[in-house]
């Protein structure tokens, strides 16, 4: 068995989570657990000063986004959908590493042309229901979530949408076993995007009957 080589961090490396500050405690948590600077911020000065951006979890993307009228859309705000969708571009444009999260896979998404399942005929296995709901996920050979995780493992749900038409240049390399994308990567660029919440995941964290969400954070974190 190959001996795993310890992470490398560059402790000048600046992350933006692009969210609300009270609303992103969790992410913050997870991120302090790693040796790295991070910033909670809809408005940067200069984004360019960043060197990653984690796109949070959230209320959902307002459907004239990717062409459809509300069916069945919660708490959307055009505004955030707006800075958030210009945050992603910049760094899109710039090949800096994306990690999306739950609300944040779907707006990768969006972004490079797919489109949203706004309330899935199976959300009662996916919705938050006072605490997150917990089901086995199913990973694709030669992805990235395959090299962390193996070919299945639990994860957490708290959603009731999902990722609908696949985005250009994206893959699905996750589903759950109703067929709902768990995960997304880009072919090209330095872009995942999960469905679950890592930053919920693991003895770190708050769940212990799920894979260990540092295992990607990590990644996203070492990643060039």
């Amino acid at each position: 068995m190959l001996k795993q080589m310890p992470a490398i961090y560059d402790k000048c490396m600046k992350i933006l989570i692009a969210g609300i500050p009270e609303k992103t405690q969790n992410y913050e948590k997870a991120l302090a657990c790693f040796p790295v600077s991070f910033y909670t911020s809809l408005k940067p000065s200069n984004p360019s000063d960043y060197d990653k951006l984690l796109l949070p979890g959230g209320g959902d993307i307002h459907p004239a986004r990717f062409g459809q009228p509300n069916q069945g859309s919660r708490d959307v705000d055009p505004a955030l959908d707006d800075i958030q969708f210009s945050l992603l571009d910049h760094f899109v444009r710039a090949g800096k590493p994306v990690l999306g999260i739950c609300r944040g896979i779907q707006i990768i998404n969006v972004y490079f042309g797919g489109d949203i399942i706004q309330n899935l005929s199976t959300r009662f296995l996916h919705q938050y229901n006072e605490k997150d709901q917990t089901h086995l996920v199913h990973t694709a050979p030669d992805s990235l979530l395959y090299k962390l995780y193996g070919s299945s493992c639990c994860v957490n749900s708290a959603h009731h949408q999902g990722c609908g038409r696949t985005g250009n240049g994206l893959v699905v390399t996750q589903k759950a076993s109703d067929g709902v994308i768990e995960a997304l990567e880009h072919t090209t660029k330095p872009i995942v995007g999960v469905q679950w919440h890592p930053e919920r995941m693991g003895p770190a964290f708050y769940q212990t009957d799920t894979a260990d969400g540092r295992k990607l954070i990590r990644h996203f974190l070492t990643q060039m």
